[in-house]
Order: structure tokens, then sequence, then C-alpha cells
């Protein structure tokens, strides 16, 4: 049995690292780049958020924006703690941090790379580099993959995990194999602020903060990082991805809402600042951030809201302190464009789910052809939740192939 994986990424080369080696059986990776397990290389600044320490998969489904429906069914069979386990077996321990992101003790990719990879080698499985397919032919016996620089391989079976493709042209091949495609729009990204003098603040973390997307009922929490561009972070990264399909309908365009004391209502805000008039009147408004902000951001603030440096709480004018309210809680922007983040980019769309058995990752349209990774139309939010997909429609695919 011939077995062609297209594909060396994260789930390509998992699956491949869990096809038993046993004799009749033959494992090629195709990779249509010269190098393997990039995107596994650059995630997470090169530490590579393996999984998330989510172990309820009910609640663990609830952080991926598409394809709910097959995750109830893959997750249940290879969830967070099978991965946890599938590295330790390999001697790679993972270690979770404050926020549930999971990564290998030794904070590099590199470990994650070269534990799989390993695993591949024992497993006898072949790699081939710069081979793009171009068209994958049915025939009565199995497949004929036919490869851009004019090379074929017979395989008796095909799992397909090339990934998501930014344009509907890059699918053709998948389209002429009888599957429809949900068109593919881009998730996980920052929020562009042409020249918005906020982005003078550049290198400024906000632990917590709500955003909201005007005009919708997109509202996240987390931390927020103001960069040089304008806005990213893990709550910027994950309302793109909730909210992938309306802001590209938008063009990239809109406003957000930010309430930087987080979840603080007007009410309590003007309690406190009544408090802070009584009580500390005296002190400078400059010198006494009572909200925890970060320094220069609590600065710009003020400078926004007119107060001037030597203005003091208890002289703090009525005007003054209702912009300072507003801006505190209510802070509005507007957003022109987007900025893939980093090396992690993730795509919204692929493969309909309806046309892939959630048990098998096996095709209802070409028996034989199998999917996984980010190739279907599924996509989480940031956190090691796109790799644990990877990981587990993978792994599901390889012991289907075991049974063979």
């Amino acid at each position: 049995m011939r077995i062609a994986i297209i594909g060396a990424g994260a789930a390509g080369c998992f699956a491949a690292a869990n096809i038993k080696a046993r004799q009749g059986v033959e494992v090629a990776v195709f990779e249509k780049t010269g190098k393997a397990l990039q995107k596994v290389k650059a995630s997470g600044g090169g530490r590579c958020n393996t999984t998330h320490a989510c172990f309820d998969i009910p609640e663990l489904v609830t952080r991926y924006p598409r394809g709910k429906q097959l995750l109830r069914k893959s997750l249940y069979q290879f969830g967070p703690e099978d991965t946890i386990e599938w590295f330790r077996q390999r001697g790679v321990q993972l270690k979770t941090e404050a926020d549930g992101r999971m990564f290998p003790v030794t904070d590099s990719s590199q470990t994650i790379i070269d534990c799989i990879w390993q695993e591949m080698m024992r497993q006898k499985v072949q790699v081939y580099y710069h081979k793009a397919v171009e068209k994958i032919e049915k025939r009565d016996s199995g497949f004929m993959l036919h490869f851009a620089d004019g090379s074929n391989y017979e395989a008796d079976k095909v799992l397909i995990a090339c990934g998501a493709f930014p344009k509907p042209e890059q699918y053709r091949w998948l389209l002429e194999l009888g599957h429809t495609i949900q068109s593919p729009v881009p998730s996980l990204f920052t929020f562009n602020m042409p020249k918005h003098p906020i982005t003078e603040l550049m290198g400024v973390a906000v632990p917590q903060v709500t955003l909201k997307i005007a005009g919708t009922k997109m509202v996240e929490q987390g931390p927020l990082l103001i960069t040089h561009w304008g806005m990213s972070g893990p709550v910027v990264l994950r309302t793109s991805a909730w909210a992938a399909r309306e802001l590209n309908e938008r063009n990239y365009g809109f406003k957000i809402q930010i309430n930087w004391l987080n979840d603080v209502s007007e009410a309590d805000l003007r309690d406190h600042i009544a408090q802070l008039r009584r009580e500390q009147g005296k002190q400078l408004v400059q010198n006494k951030n009572p909200f925890d902000l970060p320094k220069r951001l609590w600065e710009y603030q003020l400078i926004q809201c007119g107060i001037k440096e030597d203005t003091r709480w208890g002289d703090l004018p009525a005007a003054a302190q209702n912009k300072l309210i507003e801006r505190l809680i209510r802070d509005s922007y507007e957003v022109k464009g987007k900025t893939t983040f980093k090396e992690e980019f993730v795509t919204c769309g692929g493969i309909t789910l309806s046309e892939i058995d959630p048990q098998t990752m096996e095709s209802r349209i070409v028996p034989g052809v199998y999917f996984a990774g980010e190739l279907m139309d599924v996509d989480g939010i940031t956190g090691g939740f796109n790799f644990q997909h990877a990981w587990a429609s993978s792994y599901i695919v390889a012991q289907q192939f075991n049974k063979m």
C-alpha cells in the first residue's frame, strides 16, 4: 500500500509520524517548498505554542470560530491531554503558562520539530521537496498525483494536509476532485491605524482590556499591545478570528471601542474619581495613576483630554473629567487595514466540512482521500488551538491507515 501525504507542515508530518512502519506499506510526504514544518518553527515567537491546557472538550470547542461540529468528534479522539502524552513519551515535556498556552520546557520550537521528525524517520517515511501538486487523478486502482515538475506518483491512499491557501484559484486541483471550498479570508491579524498618535506608544502593553467592534456584538477581553502600526496582542487576534468574515466584507475598515479598565463600568469609575477628589485632592493627576495603567498610556490619555501636568485631582474640571472617563472606558479608534501576525497566518475557509467524515477525516466525495489541518474550514483563536486541531485530525487519519 502506497500512502501519499501532500504537505510537510504540522498536520502532514504528524500524520506521517503516527503511521506505523510495516512491510508492504510505503509512506511518502510531498512538500512544495524546500523545508518541512516551517510554521511550527515560527509559531509562538519561535517557542511553538503546541497546545492549550483546556481539557474539557465542550469548553475547548468554544475556542474555534469555525468547525465546532467536526471538532466535537475529533477532539474526543485526540485532545490536549493526548498531545501532552504523545510528546512526553518521546522525551518532550510541555509547560503551561498563566494564560493556558503550552510550550516545550526548552522554549524552542526546534524541540517539537526534532521530536516529530525523529518519529517520522523511525517510521521510515520518505520526504520529497519542491513537489507542488497540480492534479490528483482518480484511477480504478487508486490515485495518480501529477506534480508541477512533470513527475508523477501512484498512491492507494492520499492525505491532503497542505494548509490553507489565501486565494480561491489555488484550490483548483481540489475543486477538480469534486470538492467545494468555503472562500478563504484571513484570520488572526493585527489592526492597522496609520499615523494615529497612539502608535507613538509602541511597545506599551495593557494586561487586560475589553475590545468591541462598533456596530456589532463582537466583544473580546484580554491583553493588548500597542505597535508602531496600530494594535496587536491576544485580544486583537481573537477578535480578528471571530470577526474574520465580517471584517473582510468591510474591507478592513471599521471602528473599535476599548475599555482600558476592562470591565469597570461608568458608574463605578465616577464613584472612584469622586473618592479620589475627596481623599487625595491635592495629588497631581499625572502622578497619581489609580488604575494601574502603563505610565506612558496614562500620560497620553491626559494629554488627549487637555489635562495639564500641574492639575490636581481636587481641581479637575468637570468637562475634563468627563473626557477622561470617556477615554478610559469607551476609547474609540478607526482601523484601516490589517497586518498578518508574524508568521502565524491562519486562514478562515477551506474544504466544506459536510464533505468530510468527522470520525475518520475521509472525503465523502472521493473515498480514499483524507484531510487534516487547516485546509479544512476549521480555525481557532490564538493560543495553541490551531495546532491542536492539526494534531487531532492527522492522528485520526494515521489510525485509519494503521488499520488497513
